[in-house]
């Protein structure tokens, strides 16, 4: 395995024994009652660029065929995942548009300006336990709580510098650190994943602890780059937008420095 692989596995598994199990565990989706919520039909191309820009998470079910049992279980996942905007569109102009050659399901995301495509090809049964795995993984926002679902698409993030708020979500300023949090990640959009630790879960010490932190400490920021594990922390009296912003203004830069300083030496 390449090194910087393992290093990133072993951070954003650290927490969790077993990752794969624990995911399927949590993504388990919940039955729902009553009139279950429909996706958008998405009839044209400038709806369809709406609907994603709209959102910092937007999946939508491109379908040429809707016979296939899949679309049936998209339904089924679209009444069970609440808190994520779902569209559908069978138009030809629109799955030309987006590239779509088979029956997807996509997710677009604002946080990396990244989407994943769902492809389900003949012989591939994709029933509604997957679907909702593969959209609960990958449905990154601008923050992102960690816990072992998240971790996996975290995991896979082509930005490669992750940036952790470590805090108690049960204390009285949690809502408001998370407000000035989420603004400065706004800034950062395809260059730093912004992440939530909650310090009170019980399997989240061994992420503080990596960060040489202890309780007494937090709330802290840590910075983390994962090619080469370089980091920094800083414990927070407040959380504060231009504080947030100056931290990781300074570790892009000193990254920065140290790739311009290795590439003059090997030019050499």
């Amino acid at each position: 395995m390449d090194a910087s692989v393992f290093q990133c596995l072993f951070f954003l598994f650290l927490t969790w024994g077993c990752p794969a199990g624990c995911a399927e565990e949590s993504s388990a989706p919940q039955d729902i009652t009553g009139d279950a919520k429909k996706p958008v039909l998405l009839q044209d191309i400038a709806a369809t660029t709406a609907f994603i820009s709209a959102a910092e998470v937007a999946v939508i079910g491109f379908f040429q065929d809707l016979e296939r049992p899949e679309v049936v279980n998209f339904h089924t996942v679209v009444g069970r995942i609440q808190d994520v905007p779902f569209g559908l569109s069978t138009n030809p102009e629109v799955l030309s548009h987006y590239n779509i050659t088979i029956n997807t399901i996509s997710i677009f995301r604002m946080v990396d300006d990244k989407r994943q495509d769902l492809e389900i090809t003949d012989g591939k049964a994709i029933d509604v336990a997957k679907m909702s795995r593969f959209i609960q993984i990958n449905e990154l926002r601008l923050v992102t709580e960690y816990n072992p679902v998240t971790a996996i698409g975290l995991f896979n993030s082509t930005v490669q510098t992750h940036l952790l708020l470590l805090t108690d979500k049960t204390s009285q300023e949690h809502t408001e650190r998370v407000l000035r949090y989420r603004e400065a990640a706004e800034f950062f959009r395809g260059k730093i994943l912004f992440i939530l630790v909650d310090s009170n879960v019980k399997g989240n010490e061994r992420v503080i602890s990596f960060f040489n932190l202890k309780k007494s400490q937090l709330p802290a920021l840590a910075i983390f780059h994962t090619p080469d594990e370089e980091q920094d922390v800083l414990p927070l009296g407040e959380v504060s937008v231009e504080l947030v912003r100056d931290f990781c203004n300074s570790f892009l830069a000193r990254k920065q420095m140290v790739s311009v300083q290795y590439c003059s030496h090997t030019s050499e």
